[in-house]
């Protein structure tokens, strides 16, 4: 027993959730002849570890804690790199090592589909990071209401790590960050108090094109740049144009909203332009600040590969992209197609896609601002049967009504490229009843140390 209030329990992690936290469960000694079940959670364990926990208000079914001591470690658990990683909330997986990271998500793949009776043998193991360090070029960062800047703390959504490091944003970008928390504590500028909703400096996004070396600024507040902050917000231009001549975009975007996301009711371009330069695949991209723009290229590359190498599209073939966001997928496949509609219900995506088209010098696309379903039957009148169709929703999946029109509109091939491999393994299931074949599944690690996973799949028609 631990002091008054608190109970220590030692707890063998069963599993892990969604999250990545461990699972596991101990029985209290209630004092009569039913023990009572405590289910516990606990962050940066793994599975079969023997952890000591102590825990608050034990007479609860359920508490989250973090280990006070791991009697029996795994033999995947390393040491952290990032010092950092026991408080902030970026990371969850910095204690195991890179390949089991690999293993497991190859599981849950397999995990996903088993449970909707697919043929798991179709699913290859994960392919992993070049590197799994530095390899995101976009972060947020957060404001705490006490002036610190960073990430949120694991499991407190209140509470702003203020970092001096990130080990999977580039090097550059860090030191980006660390100037823009110099500057706010010389001018004594307050951060934003989520509770109250009080304060100025809410955000910080920081965005690094890998190819071009490209930096976008954003700073998120709840007032204007102008007036009072004019030479607090002067001496940020000149201090960050002197010590990085590769920002190209710097900005400053006001957002009174109580919503915690960062987003912009009016931009202001302080320097440069609005927009950055990237290129990806060999292809040019302009990136704006609230552009959706595959975090970690590198691997994202790899994606486009597998896509092009399982659709295995013929020049006399017209193609559909799905979701298409600002064109990712949609450029590379134009070159190797007749036709390609790309269809996508953000209006500034699209607008960006027929831009970003039109700066490669692609001829043989359109794009459609509708939703799914509107948008194929746009496509299907246009051209009747399409031979080739790919989709990558959000999160979310595409969905039953989608997926039932996508079985409709009856194309040779299938090309599912899913970043949530619960929601792929639902919405494809609704395919087998039109004739389709689950073919080949490759998972693909864009985001090392956290739970997420991509998929990129094939499926044929089998039933003609």
């Amino acid at each position: 027993m631990a002091k008054q209030g608190f109970e220590t329990h030692t707890v063998t992690i069963e599993k892990l959730d969604k999250k990545g936290s461990g699972m596991g469960a101990v029985w209290r000694d209630t004092g009569g002849d039913n023990p009572r079940k405590l289910k516990l959670n606990v962050p940066q364990t793994l599975v079969g570890e023997e952890v000591k926990v102590t825990v608050p208000n034990p007479d609860r079914k359920k508490a989250r804690v973090l280990p006070d001591e791991i009697i029996k470690a795994s033999p995947a658990r390393i040491e952290p790199a990032c010092p950092h990683f026991e408080l902030c909330g970026g990371c969850v997986w910095q204690h195991w090592s890179y390949g089991s990271q690999l293993q497991y998500k190859t599981g849950e793949v397999k995990r996903f589909l088993s449970r909707h009776g697919f043929d798991t043998g179709v699913v290859k193991d994960a392919i992993g990071a070049t590197s799994p360090w530095e390899y995101r070029n976009k972060m947020e960062f957060t404001f705490g209401h006490d002036g610190s800047l960073g990430m949120h703390e694991l499991g407190n959504f209140r509470k702003v790590i203020d970092l001096d490091t990130c080990l999977i944003a580039g090097n550059e970008m860090v030191e980006v960050m660390l100037e823009v928390s110099e500057w706010r504590k010389e001018f004594n500028l307050s951060g934003y108090d989520k509770d109250e909703h009080s304060g100025l400096l809410r955000n910080l996004m920081v965005r690094q094109s890998q190819k071009t070396d490209e930096l976008m600024l954003a700073v998120f507040a709840t007032e204007s740049p102008y007036g009072a902050l004019e030479e607090a917000v002067d001496n940020l231009i000149r201090r960050i144009t002197e010590k990085f001549d590769n920002v190209k975009s710097l900005m400053w975007m006001e957002n009174r909203e109580w919503a915690d996301v960062a987003q912009s009711e009016k931009t202001h371009t302080l320097f440069g332009r609005d927009y950055i330069n990237d290129e990806m695949y060999g292809y040019k991209y302009r990136i704006w600040f609230d552009t959706f723009f595959q975090t970690n290229p590198v691997q994202a590359e790899k994606l486009v590969d597998l896509a092009i190498e399982m659709a295995d599209a013929e020049k006399s073939e017209r193609m559909i992209d799905l979701f298409c966001g600002v064109g990712t997928f949609s450029l590379p496949f134009a070159s190797r197609v007749k036709e390609l509609a790309g269809i996508e219900i953000v209006e500034t995506s699209i607008e960006s896609a027929k831009r970003n088209a039109a700066d490669n010098g692609i001829d043989n696309t359109f794009f459609l601002a509708k939703d799914a379903r509107r948008g194929m039957d746009e496509v299907l009148e246009t051209w009747g049967k399409p031979d080739l169709l790919m989709l990558d929703p959000p999160r979310s999946g595409a969905g039953g009504k989608v997926m039932r029109r996508i079985g409709r509109l009856r194309t040779d091939r299938v090309v599912y490229v899913s970043c949530n491999p619960e929601s792929f393994a639902d919405d494809i299931t609704w395919l087998r009843e039109f004739g389709y074949e689950l073919v080949q599944v490759q998972p693909v690690d864009l985001f090392p140390h956290t739970v997420h996973v991509e998929v990129v799949s094939l499926l044929r028609k089998i039933d003609k």
